[in-house]
C-alpha cells in the first residue's frame, strides 16, 4: 500500500471508534417511548431540507429513521423458543434441510456486508495529490509560467521542462492507482485465505459452515471463543455462558447470556446473540434469526463514518524524513531568493532574470525531494505482503511488517502453537495399576462385569466431555473419525470410545446442566440424571448404583488439573469398582504418577465423579443458580476414578525454528497453562530450555532485592544473550504474583524462561512486565485466555486453527504452522533494511551533488554546471527505477544473525546514514563530477579561473555562443558521471559516464549494509541475486542517451552528446567508491567495536 493510498485510505469501519456510540444511542432511543422518538426523528428529516449544506443531515437522518423502525419492529426476543422455531420454519431436533437452506438464501442473500462505497473522487484526489504531486504540479505550472509569459524571449528548455514534470505528475499519479489496486488485491487474496467456520445442525447431523453461507434458521452450536457469525435467538445456554459485546457497546464487562428476555429492549436483552460478538466462556444453542445487513450490526454499519486513519510508525518516520529533507529546500529557496534580491538582482541584473529564478526554485524543490522514495515503500510493503501470503501469513496491517524487524521476545503458547495439536491417550491409571489404552481395552473385553474401575473410568471419560463425534465421518477408523472439540476433549473421547460406544452411554444418561472448562478453574463440570437403568451398570459401582434414585438423584462428573482436584476427592475406586477411603499412602502413588508422567512432557487429566442425591439439590439445573450449587458440591466428596495421561508431540520443525530465532537475538518463552513439569519437558524437548533439569532457576533464585551491578541499562533489549551457555528459570503462575519489581527485573534478563500454570490475567501482566523493560513483545496464542495478550502485545500472533477471538485479537495469522514466523521476522527486518538502502542510494545525487551546482552558480557566480531539466531527469527518471529495484534486494546473509531492531535507537534515517550519504558518498559523487566537468571545459579554453565570481562574464577572446556550447557539454558530462557512479553505487548496493556513470556504483555499494559485494553478489547465485538491478541500470542508461543523443531533445535542452572517455573516467571513479565502501565494510568487520564500525550505517 502506497503513501497515497494510505492517505486516502479505503472506506472502512473501526468497531472500536463508531459502532458503540451508535449502538448506545439507538439502544437509548429504543427505550424511550417509540413513538416520541419516531416523531422526533421524522422532524429531524423534515428540517434536512432547508437547504443545500443540510443534504448530508437528511440522507444521515433517512438512514437513522429507518435503523430505528426496524431495530424498534423486532420481537425475536420475545418470542418463545417453540414459537421462534415455528416463525422461522426449522427444528431444534433436526435444524434446517438441504432444500430449506438452498430456499432461505435465494431469499436472504449472503451473510456478509453490502461492500461500502468505493469514495473514487477521494482516491483519485489522493493519487494525484497525495505523495509529492502537488509539488511536482505546482513546479510544472510555475515553470511553464516562466516560459510564456515572463520568457522573454520563451525558453523552449523551460517549456520542456515544465512538460516533463506535468508527465511525471501523470505518471505517478498512475503509478499511485496501480499500486492501490495491486495491494488491495494482494490483501482480498490473504483475507480470503482465512475462512470463518461454524458448526451448524442440519438434516440432523452437525456439519461445519463457512459464515457467508448461514441463513436465518440455522440452529448454531456455540463454545467458548466461537465469534457469533449472524445474530441468534439463544434456545439452550449453560449458566457459565457469557458473551463479549465491547465491539458494539464499547464495555469490557461480559454479559450472561439466557434463555428467556431479560429486557424490553431488543440491543439489550440477553438473549440475543449479536453477530461480531464473542462468547468468552460456556457453551450453548442458538437459532439464526438475522443475517447479513439485517443484523444489528449490518444495520449500525450503514450509520458509521469512516473514522481518520492513523498512520504506523514508518510513515511518521517517513513523513518525519521527508518534511526535513522539504524543510531543508525551503531554506535553500528562501536563502536562494534572499540572495537574489538584496545582491545579485541589484549588482549583476542580467545573470538572473526573473523567469530563470523560477526555474532556479523549481529545481532545489524537485532535487531535493527524494521522489523514488513513495514508489520504493509502495513496492517494499507490496512486495513483503506477497511473501507472506506465499508462506501462509496473514498480516492485519502495516504496524504488523514494522514491528515484526525489532520483536526482541515470543513469548508462545504450547498446546498447538510447539506442539502438533494432536492429542491421545498413552496411558491410564485406575483402580491399582498403570495401563495402555489398549491393555484397558483387552481388560474390558474380558472383563465379567462393566463396572470394573476401568469401565467407570470410560463413563466418565466420554460422560465428562464436550467434544461430538462428526456425524459425516463416523465410519472411518477411530483415529481417522473427525471429532468437534478441542484437543484434549479429542483425546478423551477417542479413549473412552475405544472402550466402548459414548453414544450409547450418553443415551443412557441425560445432561442437566454444563460448566465448561476455563484456565481459571482448569476443570469442566457436567451434572446428569438417569434415562435408561442401564447406565447405573456402567457408571457406578453395585453398591452405589442400589441406593442411587432414579428419578431424582443426580450424578456430577468432574474433570480437569490434577493438583486442583486430587484435594477435593476424599475416596477412590479400586480395581474391582468399589469405592474405598483415599488414604495418605494411595494419595502419594498418584501424586508420584502425576510427577512422572508430567516429566516426560504428557498432559495429565483427572477423572472424578461425587452423586447428589435429590435431598441435597437446592435449586433446578436450569436455574442461575445451580452453577453456585454445583460448585459447591464439587469442593469436597468426589470419588477419584483415575487418571489420563496425554501426549501431544512437539513440531517436528520447532528445535530448528527456536536454534534459528534465537541465533537472530530472538528470545523465546514458554507461557502455558500447563502442570510445571509438563511445560518444562516439552520446553527443553522444543530446544527452549537447552539445560538440564539441576541447572534450571526457580523463584528462590530471584532475589527480592536489587542485585550489585543491575542497573538501568542492563535490563533493556541488549542484554541478554544469542550465544550460549544460557540462563534457564521456569516459574509457575501462583508463584508470579508475588515477584516484585527487583524479581521481575532479574526475570527479565534469562534467556531461556517458562511460565506455567498461567492464567489469561498472569498472561497479561508478562506482558506488561516485559514491555515495561523496554522489550518489543510478539505474543502467540490460539484460545480465549490468549486474547488479553494478544492484544496487549507489540504484535499478536494467533493460529489460523485457532479460536476466533484470538484471530480476532491478533495482529498477524499464521495459517499453516509456527515456523512460518521465521519468514516473517526475516522479510519485517528485510523490508527495514531496503528503506534504509534507498533512502542512501537516493540522497547523494538526488540532493546533494544537485543542490551544490545551483548554490555555486548564485554565490560564486559560476555557470550552472548541471541544467535544471537534467536535474530533473535524475530524480524522476533514472533514480526512480534503481531505488524500485533496491526493493526487491534477498535478505542479506547475516540479516538473521544481527540484533533485533531497537526502535528507540534504531531509526530509518540517523545522522550515520546522513553522514554516509552527503560525506562518504555524495562528497565523492559531486566533487569527481565539478572536476570531470570543468576539466572539459578547461580543455577548451573555458577556464575555472575567469568563471569564478564571473557573474556571466565571457573570457577573453572567446564568443558567447562558443562558451555556451562548451558549458551545455561540460554540463552534460557532470549528468553522465552523476549517473554512472551513482548505479555503481548501486552495484556495491550492481556496478554510472559522470553523475550518470557515478549513480551506477553508488547503486551498487548500498546494495548491503554489512557484507560485502563478493559475499552478496547481484548475479549469479540465486541467494542473493535481485536481477531487477539490471534492468535499471540499463533502463537509466537509455534515458542517459535519449535526452544526450535524441536531435531534436539536444536542440530544445542544449544537451550534447558526451566524449567517450566521460563515459569510462567515472567508472573508474564509481570503482573507487565501492572499492572504499568495500573497504568501510572490511574495518567494521575487522574491528567491531572501532570507530568506522561506531559510524556505519
Amino acid at each position: 500500500m502506497s503513501i497515497t493510498s494510505v492517505r486516502s485510505g479505503r472506506y472502512s469501519i473501526d468497531p472500536a471508534t463508531a459502532l458503540p456510540i451508535h449502538y448506545r444511542t439507538l439502544s437509548h432511543q429504543l427505550g424511550e417511548s417509540k413513538e416520541r422518538e419516531l416523531a422526533e426523528a421524522k422532524k429531524a428529516k423534515d428540517r434536512a431540507v432547508a437547504g443545500e449544506e443540510v443534504l448530508l443531515l437528511f440522507s444521515f437522518a433517512t438512514i437513522w429513521l429507518n435503523c430505528l423502525t426496524e431495530v424498534a419492529d423486532l420481537e425475536w426476543h420475545t418470542l418463545t423458543p417453540n414459537e421462534l422455531c415455528q416463525r422461522l420454519s426449522t427444528s431444534v431436533v433436526q435444524g434446517l434441510s438441504a432444500e430449506q437452506v438452498k430456499r432461505k438464501r435465494e431469499e436472504y442473500g449472503s451473510n456478509s456486508p453490502s461492500p461500502p462505497s468505493s469514495r473514487l473522487a477521494h482516491r483519485i484526489f489522493g493519487y494525484l495529490f497525495g505523495g509529492f504531486g502537488a509539488i511536482l504540479l505546482t513546479g510544472s505550472v510555475l515553470v511553464f509560467i516562466s516560459w510564456k509569459p515572463l520568457g522573454s524571449p520563451p525558453a523552449p528548455a523551460n517549456l520542456a521542462l515544465a512538460i516533463v514534470l506535468a508527465v511525471v505528475f501523470v505518471v505517478q499519479a498512475g503509478f499511485n492507482a496501480w499500486q492501490d489496486w495491486s495491494s488491495s488485491r494482494v490483501m482480498a487474496s490473504i483475507t480470503t485465505m482465512l475462512p470463518e467456520n461454524c458448526l451448524l445442525l442440519r438434516d440432523g447431523n452437525q456439519t461445519q459452515v463457512l459464515a457467508p453461507d448461514v441463513v436465518p434458521g440455522d440452529v448454531l452450536y456455540i463454545k467458548a471463543g466461537n465469534k457469533l457469525p449472524a445474530d441468534v435467538r439463544f434456545i439452550e445456554i449453560s449458566s457459565d455462558a457469557k458473551f463479549d459485546r465491547s465491539i458494539l457497546t464499547g464495555e469490557s464487562m461480559p454479559i450472561s447470556g439466557t434463555v428467556d428476555s431479560t429486557d424490553l429492549n431488543y440491543l439489550e436483552t440477553h438473549c440475543i446473540g449479536m453477530q461480531g460478538t464473542h462468547c468468552m466462556s460456556g457453551s450453548g444453542l442458538g437459532v439464526v434469526v438475522a443475517t447479513g445487513d439485517r443484523t444489528v450490526f449490518g444495520r449500525i454499519a450503514k450509520l458509521t463514518s469512516q473514522p481518520n486513519t492513523s498512520m504506523t510508525t514508518l510513515q511518521k518516520e517517513i513523513l518525519r524524513f521527508v518534511s526535513i529533507i522539504c524543510s531543508l529546500a525551503l531554506s535553500m529557496i528562501i536563502l536562494v531568493i534572499i540572495l537574489w534580491g538584496s545582491f545579485l538582482h541589484k549588482k549583476h541584473p542580467s545573470w538572473i532574470s526573473v523567469p530563470d529564478l523560477i526555474v532556479v526554485i523549481v529545481t532545489v524543490a524537485v532535487a531535493f525531494i527524494p521522489e523514488g522514495l513513495p514508489i520504493a515503500l509502495t513496492a517494499s510493503l507490496t512486495i513483503t505482503a506477497n511473501i507472506m501470503r506465499q508462506n501462509k501469513i496473514l498480516c492485519k496491517s502495516l504496524k504488523t511488517v514494522e514491528t515484526l524487524g525489532a520483536v526482541s521476545i515470543i513469548c508462545s503458547d504450547k498446546t498447538g502453537t510447539l506442539t502438533k495439536n494432536q492429542m491421545y491417550a498413552s496411558e491410564c491409571f485406575a483402580g491399582t495399576k498403570t495401563t495402555t489404552p489398549q491393555s484397558a481395552r483387552e481388560e474390558m473385553i474380558s472383563a465379567k462385569s462393566s463396572s470394573n474401575a476401568i469401565g467407570q473410568l470410560r463413563a466418565v471419560a466420554g460422560l465428562c466431555n464436550a467434544g461430538e463425534f462428526d456425524a459425516a465421518s463416523m465410519h472411518a477408523p477411530l483415529n481417522e473419525r473427525k471429532i468437534n472439540g478441542d484437543a484434549t476433549d479429542q483425546a478423551v473421547l477417542r479413549f473412552s470410545e475405544a472402550l466402548g460406544s459414548v453414544a450409547e452411554l450418553r443415551r443412557m444418561w441425560r445432561k442437566r446442566f454444563e460448566l465448561a472448562f476455563n484456565s481459571k478453574n482448569k476443570f469442566m463440570i457436567r451434572v446428569f440424571s438417569l434415562l435408561e437403568p442401564e447406565g447405573l451398570q456402567v457408571a457406578l459401582p453395585a453398591n452405589d448404583a442400589s441406593q442411587f434414585d432414579r428419578i431424582e438423584d443426580m450424578l456430577l462428573t468432574i474433570k480437569g488439573a490434577p493438583d486442583v482436584l486430587i484435594g477435593r476427592c476424599d475416596t477412590v475406586i479400586g480395581e474391582d469398582g468399589a469405592v474405598i477411603d483415599l488414604d495418605m499412602q494411595t494419595r502419594t502413588v498418584f501424586e508420584e504418577i502425576k510427577n512422572t508422567w508430567s516429566s516426560q512432557g504428557k498432559r495429565v487429566i483427572l477423572l472424578a465423579r461425587k452423586v447428589l442425591p435429590a435431598a441435597v439439590i437446592g435449586s433446578s439445573p436450569a436455574s442461575n443458580d445451580f452453577e453456585r450449587e454445583a460448585m459447591e458440591h464439587a469442593r469436597t466428596g468426589l470419588t477419584l476414578i483415575g487418571l489420563i495421561g496425554i501426549v501431544d508431540p512437539p513440531r517436528d520443525e520447532i528445535p530448528e525454528v527456536i536454534h534459528v530465532l534465537r541465533r537472530a537475538g530472538i528470545r523465546i518463552f514458554m507461557v502455558t497453562g500447563d502442570f510445571k513439569l509438563t511445560a518444562q519437558a516439552i520446553a527443553q524437548e522444543c530446544g527452549i530450555i537447552s539445560n538440564p533439569t539441576n541447572l534450571v532457576d526457580e523463584i528462590s533464585d530471584l532475589s527480592r532485592e536489587k542485585p550489585e551491578g543491575l542497573t538501568e541499562k542492563s535490563k533493556g533489549i541488549d542484554s541478554p544473550r544469542s550465544e550460549g551457555p544460557f540462563r534457564s528459570i521456569t516459574l509457575s503462575g501462583p508463584e508470579l504474583i508475588a515477584l516484585n519489581d527487583n524479581q521481575w527485573d532479574q526475570l527479565c534478563l534469562y534467556d531461556e524462561v517458562v511460565f506455567a500454570r498461567t492464567t489469561p490475567e498472569q498472561k497479561l501482566r508478562i506482558v506488561k512486565e516485559l514491555q515495561k523493560r523496554d522489550n518489543v513483545v510478539g505474543m502467540t496464542g490460539d484460545g480465549v485466555n490468549d486474547a488479553p495478550s494478544l492484544k496487549a502485545a507489540d504484535i499478536g500472533i494467533a493460529l489460523g486453527s485457532g479460536s476466533d477471538i484470538a484471530i480476532e485479537a491478533s495482529d498477524m495469522v499464521l495459517l499453516d504452522s509456527f515456523s512460518a514466523i521465521v519468514e516473517a521476522v526475516l522479510y519485517g527486518r528485510v523490508v527495514f533494511d531496503n528503506l534504509k538502502k534507498t533512502v542512501i542510494y537516493l540522497l547523494p545525487a538526488g540532493t546533494f551533488s544537485e543542490f551544490w551546482p545551483i548554490m555555486t552558480n548564485v554565490i560564486f557566480g559560476l555557470p550552472q554546471i548541471l541544467s535544471s531539466f537534467l536535474m530533473i531527469v535524475i530524480c524522476c527518471f533514472t533514480d526512480c527505477a534503481a531505488a524500485t529495484a533496491l526493493a526487491y534486494e534477498r535478505p542479506e546473509a547475516d540479516v538473521m544473525l544481527r540484533r533485533p531492531r531497537n526502535p528507540k535507537k534504531d531509526k530509518l534515517v540517523d545522522w550515520k546514514l546522513l553522514l554516509q550519504a552527503y560525506g562518504f558518498l555524495g562528497f565523492q559523487e559531486t566533487i569527481t563530477s565539478f572536476a570531470m566537468a570543468y576539466w572539459y571545459a578547461q580543455r577548451r579554453g573555458v577556464t575555472f579561473g575567469k568563471l569564478w565570481f564571473g557573474y556571466g562574464t565571457l573570457p577573453s577572446g572567446l564568443s558567447e555562443d562558443y562558451v555556451k556550447a562548451v558549458l551545455n557539454e561540460a554540463s552534460s558530462i557532470y549528468f553522465v558521471n552523476l549517473v554512472v557512479m551513482q548505479v555503481v553505487q548501486y552495484v556495491s548496493s550492481l556496478l554510472h559516464t559522470d553523475p550518470l556513470i557515478r549513480q551506477w556504483f553508488n547503486l551498487m555499494a548500498v546494495r548491503t549494509r554489512r557484507l560485502s559485494i563478493f559475499q552478496h553478489p547481484p548475479a549469479f547465485k540465486k541467494s542473493t541475486q535481485n536481477l531487477y538491478l539490471f534492468p535499471a541500470i540499463i533502463f537509466a542508461l537509455l534515458v542517459l542517451l535519449f535526452f544526450l543523443y535524441t536531435p531534436p531533445l539536444q536542440r530544445v535542452l542544449n544537451s550534447t552528446r558526451v566524449p567517450v572517455e566521460h563515459f569510462f573516467l567515472p567508472m573508474a571513479f564509481g570503482i573507487f567508491i565501492l572499492f572504499s565502501d568495500e573497504s568501510r565494510k572490511w574495518a567494521v568487520k575487522k574491528w567491531p567495536n572501532g570507530v568506522v564500525a561506531k559510524l556505519a550505517w
